[in-house]
This record gives C-alpha cells, structure tokens and sequence, in this order.
C-alpha cells in the first residue's frame, strides 16, 4: 500500500484527493508522465472496461445457468477472478491480461491514464458480492447465485458500457468522507 500522508500537490490539492470531478487523483495525469518526470503509475482506463465486459459475459452466462451446479461453479470461477483482480489489480487480473495481449496492441496509447486504486477496489466489492454468493448457494441458499450474478453484472455493464464504475465511485466516496473526517 502506499504511503497515505497527504502534503499539497502543485494544484493544491492533497495527492489523495479525487479531482474536482470526482475522479482519482492519477485519472488525468497525461500517458507521458508526470510535471515532475516521475512515472504516474497510472493504468490504462480502457482495461478495466474490457475486464468489465468479459465478465458481464461471464455473469450472464451465470444467470442463464439458473440455480444448479453449473451456475454455481462458474460463480465460483467469477468470485476467483475478482480475487486475482483483488490481489494483483485490474491490470493484473486475467482480464487485464486479455486486454494487454489481445486488444491494447490495437489501440492508440492512452491520453490519459487512470489511479489503479479504484478497479482494485471495485474487484474486491465484485469478489464480495460473488463470494456472498457462492458460499450462500453452496449452502444450499440456491437463489443467491443468481441474485448475486445479477448484481454483479449491472456493475459490470455500467462499466463496461457506459464507464461508470460502482466500485470506482464507492472508493472516491470513501476518499471523501475520509478527507472531510481529518479536515
């Protein structure tokens, strides 16, 4: 985890502050790098998004399935990916790399890249939601797969769609009420 103290950035902002729009402090840092010439450590923002579609792919599948075993498993295959995600970050997850090998070599560089802290949050809130999932229908609470495939894949096409990422935004509200919690 990174050093979390805040000090005023060249813009006035602490560095952990969201950006007037909300947005991850990294989120518009240019590809390039930084004022500074320090590497912004950012990720590119269409990753998570093509992560995002893989696993509404996958999550719609998970309903189609219905309650049974099937369902289940691939939940179960889901919840594993989140945690993959979870651990190593969006752009670490097995998703991430479907988009380095198969999709980013296609695409222009990024203008901008984006604060990796937030999709990684947001794979720990799907892996809750999943895992939730998965250990209520292995207990024999059936309907819980389907209602957590559910949740998830709203999450998931919001993302995916329309870039609107719940995780992401539950995240940049915590650095909020954090921030107002110290000031």
């Amino acid at each position: 985890m990174t050093d979390q103290t805040s000090t005023p950035g060249d813009d006035g902002r602490t560095p952990d502050a969201p950006t007037s729009d909300g947005r991850a402090p990294a989120a518009r840092t240019p590809a390039g790098g930084t004022a500074s010439g320090r590497s912004p450590g950012g990720i590119d923002p269409r990753g998570p998004r093509v992560g995002a579609a893989i696993t509404a792919v996958l999550l719609a599948v998970t309903l189609l399935l219905g309650t049974g075993g099937a369902a289940l498993a691939l939940l179960a295959v889901i919840a594993a990916l989140f945690l993959v995600g979870t651990v190593r970050g969006a752009q670490g997850s097995v998703q991430g790399r479907v988009f380095r090998a198969l999709v980013q070599p296609r695409l222009a560089p990024p203008t901008e890249l984006e604060d990796p802290r937030p999709p990684r949050f947001a794979q720990g809130v799907g892996l809750v939601i999943t895992g939730a999932g998965v250990l209520l229908g292995a207990a024999g609470v059936v309907a819980a797969i389907p209602t957590a495939a559910a949740l998830a894949l709203v999450a998931a096409f919001l993302n995916a769609v329309f870039g609107l990422c719940l995780g992401c935004e539950m995240y940049l509200l915590g650095l909020r009420l954090r921030s107002r919690s110290a000031g």
